[in-house]
């Protein structure tokens, strides 16, 4: 299915690339750290992670002691900003390169007394259904194929009550951020960040991705601006096993002793059938 979804214009379809990042190749190291700190720094500049840890927040409403599971979390900025604006919140902090993770476990987080550190893949997570409040993604969404998306949404509605995904919002006329990729990053991060630009899904395609996995998965669109793609993943009450019930019942050794964990949705009501309003951005742009 393309990107831009299974009506997506013909244009849509030719802007989107099958090149690989740096962070998804094995062969480039080196660049992929770059890239890593050059995210960091983008994140930081722009804002990127306030708006990330409000929209997390708004999930967790009324929960004196809510369980996050970040995943994808490359340097765990987010999980920095959670801790710190939420004073009684326990963040498992989890990416798929176990190298990342040593690096967040050697720094400060790793120290934190209310942040675990974890090697976990988001597409098949080692935790026990309904272990966390919500688990959140941010970013990393276009790096996942199609199926990976189908499983990230089936795991990730399975261990928490809420998946929250925040991502690029797909319009070629993004690619106008490549001089500040290049400030942040260099030439790695602009390699990387164009590509991302043309891989990320649109709210239409992961509205019918939702609906291709073996549970009862429903998606909640919307576009937050600056560029960010927000979708809001629940399962069917009736399709939720109770914690410690289902096949992933052994935790894994980085994943630690959280136990608990549910959830509310953020205060946004107003939603289109394809996500909320488009962002303001001009057609002529279009290649």
């Amino acid at each position: 299915m393309p990107r831009g979804g299974p009506d997506a214009a013909r244009w849509d379809r030719w802007f989107e690339t099958d090149r690989a990042e740096y962070l998804d190749r094995p062969d480039t190291p080196d660049e992929g750290r770059r890239v890593l700190r050059g995210l960091d720094r983008f994140q930081r500049l722009t804002l990127g992670y306030r708006s990330f840890c409000r929209l997390t927040l708004q999930q967790v409403r009324g929960d004196a002691a809510p369980e996050i599971l970040e995943l994808g979390a490359g340097l765990g900025g987010l999980t920095r900003r959670l801790v710190d604006r939420h004073p009684t919140a326990r963040v498992t902090v989890s990416d798929v390169d176990p190298g990342v993770v040593g690096a967040v476990r050697r720094g400060p987080l790793g120290a934190h007394p209310r942040v675990t550190p974890a090697v976990l893949d988001a597409t098949a997570i080692d935790a026990p259904d309904g272990a966390f409040d919500v688990a959140v993604l941010t970013m990393s969404l276009h790096h996942l194929s199609p199926p990976g998306v189908v499983a990230l949404l089936d795991e990730g509605t399975r261990v928490a009550r809420r998946l929250l995904i925040i991502d690029g919002w797909r319009h070629p006329a993004y690619l106008a951020v490549a001089p500040l990729l290049w400030l942040t990053g260099g030439r790695p991060h602009v390699h990387d960040g164009l590509i991302s630009l043309r891989r990320l899904y649109s709210a239409s395609a992961l509205h019918a991705l939702a609906g291709a996995g073996t549970a009862a998965v429903t998606v909640r669109t919307r576009f937050v601006p600056p560029g960010y793609l927000v979708a809001v993943a629940t399962r069917a009450v009736g399709d939720r096993r109770p914690a410690g019930d289902g096949p992933h019942d052994r935790r894994s050794a980085d994943a630690g002793p959280h136990d608990r964990r549910t959830a509310d949705d953020g205060p946004h009501d107003r939603r289109t059938a394809d996500g909320g309003p488009p962002p303001p951005l001009t057609p002529g742009l279009l290649p």
